[in-house]
């Protein structure tokens, strides 16, 4: 068991269901979870199986029905609205399956659209270095390859300085040796800020790179796998 202290997240019996009408669906059934500072967790599960339910809830982008959810010594299941944004500000980087980048501003633009307003953040140039982007810190989107702008994202989410980085599907658009490079950005950003990961994937190739594997399914963690030897990106192979 890790020292509380070392805790980051954890949840108890949390549950979320999605109302419409008379109609209900149970997207997470009792979820038990803990995640350590400096962890890098993949979280693995069909389409439907509630994993991006479950990374929204921590995220605090949504809340859950019941249950609890804790970000260290804070409780996120009792926060209100104004609460969770200071919260996501704060300690929360995010990165999607779509870059989400602004196509008028430069890489270097975008990335400091987020130092503008944390309340520690690195410099932006120091985080497209971090990510493998200093040659193209003054390209704009459309000069950059799908891989490229993901590592902008990374970039982006990281300049915070988060506690955590909440990835959805980060490989999802791109090709297998593009993913590699977007793995590769995520495990050096993992081990040079030491931000608790989580990576959703489809892809069970990269549970390889993971020090933990989380399975969903229905709803529910219905695996947990503790890798004793972790892969290199480039060993990765889908």
């Amino acid at each position: 068991m890790a020292e509380q202290s070392e805790i980051v997240f954890r949840a108890t019996g949390l549950t979320k269901v999605y109302r419409n009408g008379a109609l209900e669906v149970h997207a997470l059934r009792g979820i038990d979870f803990e995640a350590r500072r400096g962890e890098f967790i993949v979280i693995l599960g069909p389409s439907g199986s509630g994993k991006s339910t479950f990374l929204n809830i921590v995220g605090g982008l949504d809340q859950a029905s019941g249950g609890e959810v804790w970000f260290e010594e804070h409780q996120l299941t009792s926060l209100g609205e104004a609460a969770l944004t200071q919260y996501r500000r704060d300690h929360v980087g995010f990165v999607f399956q779509f870059y989400n980048l602004v196509p008028s501003l430069t890489a270097q633009e975008n990335v400091q659209l987020v130092t503008e307003i944390a309340r520690r953040p690195m410099q932006a140039a120091d985080a497209l270095a971090l990510v493998g982007l200093a040659d193209r810190a003054h390209h704009f989107p459309a000069q950059l390859s799908g891989g490229e702008q993901q590592r902008v994202a990374i970039a982006r989410a990281i300049a915070k300085n988060p506690e955590v980085l909440l990835c959805d599907e980060p490989t999802g658009a791109l090709d297998s040796m593009t993913g590699i490079k977007v793995l590769e950005a995520l495990t050096q950003v993992n081990r040079a800020v030491g931000a608790t990961t989580l990576v959703i994937t489809h892809n069970a190739a990269i549970r390889d790179i993971a020090d933990r594997v989380i399975r969903f399914a229905d709803g529910r963690i219905v695996e947990e796998t503790v890798n004793a030897v972790k892969k290199q990106p480039s060993e990765v192979a889908w």
